[in-house]
């Protein structure tokens, strides 16, 4: 949810620095728009705050630069007290869904990093252990970028939560062995019928926790659904530069010109989700009538 916060705050800052004519204002933004659009393929909740931004601008084009600036303004601090009240609201319907004692899976990073604040999986995590009912999380370190490792990890050492960082590829061992009692990951895209897009290795986290019949939970703002979007095969999926997988954080790791497939992103069908929790509640399958349903709330 943070990407599509920053990018209203880059709209209202993009037109807080414009000092052309007001007759150019409307080329000037619309580039704005453009160029923040394209930064990130397939986060809907970019999409979604640009036009949202883009609706406040229409409807405010008599207005100056200055007075549109602080109405965009205005709007972008909106969005961010609406993202943290929503990020705590999914937080108490997935602490909902554990009685007690429970240990958690997670990859990449849902938490206050990513998003206005709170969290949206973290958001979970943190309202469970605020009840007294989380022993611990296992972050994977979430191979390329190591998301897992240097914010996720760091994030809830900062806030005295139990948690332990483990490579990508340790996750099927730690449920083999029982110590996993719950996976709970974040979104990046939802399509209507519950496909979700979020970090790559989320898909086979999702495989892994059917085979072992552990939940696998999906955490996300209802802004992270995109109801245009029949099905996860529609969802455009980002490719990352090769030098992520040869490198770790800078470091070279194997030979400079090794061919490298890295998409930061897959998607987990629908089937393999037991429930995405939402700020207005917890849908389930069939997640095409259930997600419309609260949306519709």
């Amino acid at each position: 949810p943070l990407i599509g916060v920053v990018a209203a705050y880059g709209v209202a800052l993009a037109v807080w620095n414009y000092r052309g004519r007001q007759e150019e204002l409307a080329e000037y933004l619309e580039k704005a728009l453009e160029l923040l659009s394209d930064t990130r393929p397939t986060a809907v909740n970019l999409f979604q705050a640009l036009e949202r931004m883009r609706q406040v601008w229409h409807e405010n084009q008599v207005l100056s630069p200055d007075q549109l600036a602080s109405v965009l303004l205005q709007e972008a601090r909106a969005m961010f007290t609406e993202d943290v009240a929503a990020n705590q609201a999914i937080g108490r319907y997935g602490a909902d869904l554990f009685l007690d004692q429970v240990r958690i899976l997670t990859i990449c990073n849902a938490g206050a990093l990513a998003t206005c604040g709170y969290g949206t999986a973290l958001g979970v995590v943190r309202s469970c252990f605020e009840q007294g009912k989380l022993v611990s999380v296992y972050a994977c370190e979430t191979r390329p970028v190591l998301q897992g490792a240097r914010l996720t990890a760091w994030e809830l050492h900062q806030d005295s939560i139990p948690v332990t960082l483990i490579t990508d590829g340790m996750a099927g061992a730690l449920m083999q062995a029982g110590e996993i009692d719950g996976v709970m990951v974040g979104a990046d895209r939802i399509t209507a019928n519950g496909d979700t897009a979020n970090k790559i290795g989320t898909y086979s986290l999702a495989v892994l926790s059917r085979y072992h019949q552990i939940p696998f939970y999906i955490a996300a703002p209802m802004s992270t659904i995109d109801f245009s979007l029949a099905c996860g095969q529609q969802i455009p999926i980002e490719y990352r530069e090769p030098d992520e997988v040869r490198t770790v954080m800078g470091t070279p790791i194997t030979v400079s010109d090794i061919e490298v497939h890295n998409p930061a992103f897959d998607v987990t069908p629908h089937y393999l989700i037991d429930a995405i929790i939402t700020e207005k509640g917890v849908a389930r399958a069939p997640y095409s009538e259930t997600l419309a349903e609260l949306n519709r709330t």
